[in-house]
């Protein structure tokens, strides 16, 4: 004896419609854009990831509308598409915020203050992991790394970084945001909306004024390590670990199994603190 799907509580359901096109427009700019995109490699497909960032620029997130364009162009199914767009967390699956607020909660920047400033967030925008304010102006999460250890705990604006936060700062940060005042990041050029940022990620150029030159760069302990790796015999000023006076004002030498971290010295907080100046006070290569 067999039984119904309705008899076993499976429901069917409808099939999902096609997406919707695009406006004939909006698909022709897109298009030239693609062209451009698709270019600059030997084979069509590679341009996969820069086209999804080239939709998200449009609509702000992938949407079902934007896989089937990109896989039009390309010539691959929806499926394959699709395999990308939901791989990685850098395309957005579902409306967001002009402003994607990440505040790190790895290992580093949590003990270092980052669950306190995840919490906080939480509360003080009055949303959860992953959504966004009623004014549509920030989206708010937790990500795992955002590969800035030499300054945690860190927040992260459109991929921006934010420096040394504390609760404080970065409550002052988002209300500036939702505000629309100006806001620079500790290491890199003005803010822009996640739109924009989508598509400078495509490939295009970044025409705000001194992006470029204002991009960001190392931390100094960072930098101390990499001429430590490369053998290079390292002249520069290293603090003394926590808890041991220096003992001379002669610049210290770190030996080969001596732990090397910009946080064995206090750090300033970003400027988005009012009450401390920007950023470390080491220099690159210190």
């Amino acid at each position: 004896m067999t039984t119904s799907s309705s008899e076993r509580g499976v429901s069917l359901g409808m099939p999902e419609l096609p997406a919707p096109a695009y406006p004939d427009d909006v698909r022709a700019r897109l298009e030239t854009d693609a062209r451009e995109v698709i270019a600059r490699y030997p084979d069509s497909r590679s341009a996969l990831l820069p086209l999804l960032h080239l939709v998200q620029a449009e609509e702000g997130h992938v949407t079902r509308t934007g896989m089937q364009f990109c896989a039009d162009v390309l010539g691959l199914t929806t499926a394959e598409v699709t395999a990308v767009a939901t791989f990685y967390t850098m395309y957005r699956r579902r409306p967001s915020g002009d402003y994607q607020v990440g505040v790190c909660t790895n290992t580093l920047c949590a003990v270092m203050g980052g669950d306190a400033i995840f919490e906080e967030l939480q509360e003080h925008l009055g949303v959860g992991n992953g959504e966004t304010t009623g004014d549509g102006k920030v989206t708010l999460e937790h990500i795992e790394c955002n590969a800035a250890c030499d300054f945690a705990p860190v927040v992260m604006v459109n991929w921006e970084f934010f420096d040394n936060q504390t609760p404080a700062s970065a409550k002052s940060l988002v209300d500036d945001l939702r505000a629309g005042r100006p806001v620079t990041p500790t290491r890199g050029a003005r803010m822009c909306t996640f739109k924009e940022t989508a598509r400078v990620l495509a490939g295009f150029p970044d025409e705000r004024e001194g992006a470029v030159e204002s991009g960001g760069s190392a931390g100094p302990a960072s930098l101390v390590g990499l001429k430590l790796a490369k053998g290079e015999s390292s002249s520069a000023r290293v603090v003394h670990p926590r808890g041991e006076a220096a003992r001379t004002g002669e610049p210290h030498e770190p030996s080969p199994t001596e732990h090397l971290s910009s946080h064995d010295a206090p750090q300033d907080t970003s400027a988005s603190d009012p009450a401390h100046p920007a950023g470390p006070t080491a220099e690159e290569g210190e």
